[in-house]
């Protein structure tokens, strides 16, 4: 939260699974173009929070499998865990908060009496699945709503104050009634109140019911994409029909986002992958992380063959290179920038059909890259027409990332 250092811009808070990640779509297109739009025009100023019902454990298996960013503030275990940063330290006084009128003990007692509950994975390569503040079970939908109705009122009789959220047709969530995904947002906003940092605009998505809280919020904009289940659809339709704020978008998943950023006219709504005249020059105010996501970009298409080969494109990466400047590997090993221009001649085509994808995070998963850039170097023209010089690239590895000494690299 102290990342910035007044108000953000814009806050998104998005669901995971069907919302900000498509997993009907092996390419992960309209989450890759989510990425290069956030990293080239939000990330500086704004906030990006992932809220999703998975465990830690099952969010960090997510990011191995999709080519997702990192998050400002993670909400997990569907808003009973709170982390914050690369090193996703908890709030404790959230824990704090949730341990009120919550026994684990007591759930886990009265649910064994239900054989409609199917208790979920309680372990995942030997770490816990089931979450201190968060008992998941399946159960069929024709039965969900007897079983809820009747293990509401059991808890509610051993002195428990608790929730049960029903969503995606089969699973059954039960949590202190204080958390949820509404609830830790509305927590996250008070505590922005509280430094005077209150974000200036908010927008939530979603997709399923256990979504259907950050809704809820006052004076949110919201987004249920065009894959939204029946669930939040039919809360929508009886809760928030006239709120103007709430959209339910035509575009799946982060494309919907995206559709809704530009409704909503809450910053720039054109990703850069949307963009394919790569020398087309740069009308607006010099950016650096705008012109980072863009080489990036030409770099993936390059390797892809998805544009033409042509010394136009490579004269033009050199007219905005420094002659003296430094392209710095984790290794050590050191190259002019030029050189590693003509490197590129070598390796055109070369991930043609392979499912080559580049993507461009605040910290990438090797590696963290450093680069400095003017604004006055380099003459006009160059990747994208802006007078902007590349003076010098230093990669460094992560930690815990093994050092591998290679002196045959590119980029």
């Amino acid at each position: 939260m102290d990342r910035l250092p007044g108000n953000a811009c814009l806050m998104i808070v998005s669901d995971l699974d069907h919302t900000m990640v498509d997993h009907h779509d092996p390419e992960n297109l309209s989450l890759l173009r989510f990425n290069a739009l956030w990293e080239s025009n939000y990330r500086t100023r704004s906030l990006l929070v992932f809220s999703t019902g998975r465990s830690p454990t099952l969010y960090k298996e997510l990011r191995k499998e999709k080519p997702m960013l990192t998050p400002d503030i993670t909400i997990m275990s569907v808003g009973t865990e709170i982390t914050y940063g690369n090193s996703m330290v908890p709030d404790d006084g959230w824990v704090q908060f949730l341990n009120q009128k919550w026994d684990r003990n007591i759930v886990a007692e009265e649910t064994s009496k239900f054989p409609e509950l199917k208790l979920q994975l309680r372990s995942y390569k030997g770490l816990k699945m089931q979450r201190p503040h968060k008992v998941s079970f399946y159960v069929q939908k024709d039965k969900a709503q007897d079983v809820t109705n009747s293990l509401s009122t059991h808890l509610k009789e051993r002195g428990l104050d608790v929730k049960l959220i029903y969503s995606g047709g089969m699973d059954l969530d039960i949590l202190p009634q204080g958390a949820g995904k509404g609830q830790a947002l509305a927590y996250l906003h008070k505590k922005f109140i509280d430094a005077g940092k209150l974000p200036v605009n908010t927008l939530v998505c979603g997709d399923s019911g256990n979504d259907a809280k950050l809704f809820s919020m006052p004076g949110v904009h919201g987004v249920m994409v065009s894959n939204a289940q029946e669930e939040l659809l039919q809360w929508h339709a009886a809760n928030a029909k006239d709120n103007r704020k709430i959209i339910h978008a035509s575009g799946r998943c982060a494309s919907g986002i995206i559709q809704a950023i530009g409704h909503f006219n809450l910053g720039p709504g054109i990703s850069p992958r949307d963009m394919g005249n790569f020398l087309e020059p740069k009308t607006d105010n010099f950016d650096a992380s705008h012109e980072v996501v863009k080489f990036y970009l030409f770099y993936e298409r390059w390797r892809r063959a998805e544009i033409e080969n042509t010394d136009v494109y490579l004269g033009s990466l050199k007219t905005v290179c420094s002659s003296s400047g430094v392209w710095i590997h984790p290794s050590g090993t050191e190259k002019r920038l030029y050189d590693s221009m003509n490197s590129l001649k070598s390796c055109y085509r070369d991930k043609q059909g392979k499912g080559f994808r580049v993507w461009v995070d605040q910290v990438l998963q090797c590696y963290i890259s450093t680069a400095l850039l003017s604004s006055q170097g380099g003459g006009g023209g160059g990747v994208g027409g802006s007078a902007t010089g590349w003076l010098h690239v230093h990669q460094t590895w992560l930690e815990g990332v093994t050092p591998n000494h290679q002196t045959n690299w590119l980029l």
